[in-house]
């Protein structure tokens, strides 16, 4: 069974910037799909950015391109998502999951980590 645990999250003031960790364990994260999402409170759950096995990397919401990048580190079974040039409306609980190549879903979520952005 594949576990995910998020870590990096906490308060920032805007203009800021982190680094969110995905850790995988019970499967090798290079074999999925992965990509994070959040959700605000109130709001829908939405799509951030997305990696696929072969490494390609796409960010979704134009609220966050050029801000958030994607990347995974193969040795350390981790992907991470990088957040720059922070904003009051990125205030969320961030998860990352996996996806079965093939499937149409994802099939392992972490925990999610809060991301709050505060003067």
């Amino acid at each position: 069974q594949v576990q995910l645990v998020e870590s990096g999250g906490g308060l920032v003031q805007p203009g800021g910037s982190l680094r969110l960790s995905c850790a995988a364990s019970g499967g090798t994260v290079s074999t999925y799909g992965a990509a994070w999402f959040r959700q605000a409170l109130g709001k829908e759950r939405e799509i951030l950015a997305g990696i696929n096995p072969s490494g390609d990397t796409a960010v979704f919401p134009d609220s966050v391109k050029g801000r958030f990048t994607i990347s995974r580190d193969n040795a350390k079974n981790t992907v991470y998502l990088h957040m720059n040039n922070l904003r009051l409306d990125d205030t969320a609980i961030y998860y990352c999951a996996l996806s079965i190549p093939g499937r149409g879903d994802y099939d392992y979520w972490g925990q999610g980590t809060q991301v709050t952005v505060s003067s």
